[in-house]
């Protein structure tokens, strides 16, 4: 984030910021209300309002294709569209926040929804939910997901879609060594040993050791070790026993079945390797599916995380996107309409079909285009099974974002390298965490 300050390894918020915070008054912001502060209002249930797409330009498209829909439906609401591109859209966030001019509704997922909320700039949904149509058809795993990532318990984000871990596998390459889908940790680890040809350049797996390294490790050893929640009390369980030989078993993968490149993959770098190349495995998300599908037409599928040999999945969570309702509109009548609307059955899967991604309107997740895209298919299964054990990431504290990536990705690096073991890695790791929490805890 570009607005933030950095002071001995945490992450804070902005002094003006903090201020708008602490007054709780829109006159302490000098925005007139239209900060994190003002009050707002339901408003006539008419006129204009202003949408913030989060990923603005990616899927621009469908969102004009939902706002025409809705504007057909209720042609006394003008919704205005704007589009702002990921990487910047936390940084917009709070400059509106502290200077004025939020908007109506915007696209807000839980790596960001902590420090929105905690600003005091989303209005709780909780009530809106129950009383709407919304009710009882949200993916209640996705449900969980926000309400943990926004720190009080409270749903301040209406949720609209998740992606999920993939293990893409070729098949091709499958049924020439004779081998079972890798649906298992036992398959999984037969498979890329079996796959592997060094002599050949081929290989079982392709490991992620750059940017974005941390999360694939965390689903990998919890996903082994069986154990279902990231706390035990105020104590992080990233450093338990079970987990550090569950990252010990995955690193030895580096360089045995995976090539020596890997430790500085990024999922650019990885997915293209892996789309050109003769490697049998990746683990990446529902995301890099067109990207497989231009490569390797019918020679690829892709599965969930695997199991346990006993069938039981742990996985740890993914991002959920959705939709919040800001509290300094002054037509939250109106605004509401719209996040109603696009979370509805129709709306949610016509945005994920485009995204690609698992609808969190559990009707939507039932629909022929689903059921047709067999990772989508099998993901949404996954997220929506009773049988699936989700660790919840603890993406409400301040410091994440900084321990879960540049704070420990070289340290990652060091451990596949051997100059770092897994125990050291995630022992350093748990500390950070146990402090971060304890911060946390002490302001709330």
């Amino acid at each position: 984030m570009t607005n933030t300050i950095r002071r001995g390894g945490r992450r804070t918020v902005p002094a003006a910021v903090l201020g708008c915070v602490l007054a709780l008054t829109a006159t302490a912001c000098g925005d007139g209300g239209g900060g994190a502060g003002g009050k707002g209002g339901e408003g006539s249930g008419k006129g204009t309002i202003t949408f913030w797409d989060n990923n603005g330009g990616v899927r621009t498209d469908v969102w004009k294709e939902i706002i025409a829909d809705f504007e057909k439906k209720y042609p006394d609401i003008e919704v205005k569209y704007v589009g702002v591109p990921a990487a910047s859209v936390q940084s917009k966030y709070d400059t509106a926040i502290q200077g004025g001019g939020l908007p109506d509704v915007g696209g807000v997922g839980t790596a960001m929804l902590a420090e929105i909320a905690a600003q005091g700039a989303l209005e709780p949904l909780d009530g809106r939910i129950a009383g709407s149509e919304l009710k009882g058809r949200l993916n209640a795993n996705f449900l969980t997901s926000v309400r943990s990532a926004g720190g009080t318990g409270k749903t301040y984000t209406v949720p609209t879609s998740a992606n999920n871990g993939t293990l893409w596998y070729r098949t091709d390459l499958f049924a020439a060594a004779r081998l079972a889908p890798p649906t298992t940790w036992t398959a999984f680890y037969a498979a890329a040993d079996k796959l592997t040809d060094r002599a050949r350049n081929r290989f079982g797996f392709t490991i992620r050791g750059g940017e974005g390294s941390i999360a694939p490790a965390l689903d990998a050893m919890y996903g082994q070790s069986g154990i279902t929640s990231f706390w035990n009390g105020d104590r992080t369980t990233v450093d338990d026993p079970r987990n550090v030989a569950a990252l010990e078993k995955y690193v030895a993968l580096y360089k045995k079945d995976t090539p020596s490149a890997d430790v500085n993959n990024d999922f650019t770098k990885m997915v293209a390797q892996w789309d050109s190349g003769t490697i049998g495995m990746l683990s990446h998300n529902l995301g890099s599916y067109t990207d497989h599908q231009k490569a390797l037409p019918g020679k690829f599928r892709g599965v969930p995380n695997p199991t346990l040999d006993d069938g039981t999945r742990v996985q740890v969570s993914n991002p959920v996107d959705g939709l919040g309702l800001f509290k300094s509109g002054k037509n939250k009548s109106a605004a509401w309409k719209f996040i109603e609307f696009a979370a509805s059955h129709a709306s949610d899967s016509k945005w994920n079909r485009v995204a690609g991604q698992v609808p969190a309107n559990t009707e939507a997740a039932q629909d022929a285009w689903v059921r047709a895209s067999e990772p989508t298919k099998l993901a949404a299964e996954a997220l929506g099974g009773t049988g699936t054990r989700i660790v919840q990431l603890p993406y409400y504290l301040p410091d994440w974002n900084t321990l879960s990536k540049a704070g420990n990705e070289p340290n990652f690096q060091k451990v596949l390298l051997g100059k770092l073991g897994a125990k050291a890695f995630l022992d350093g790791f748990a500390k950070e965490l146990n402090a971060a929490q304890a911060d946390w805890k002490a302001h709330h």
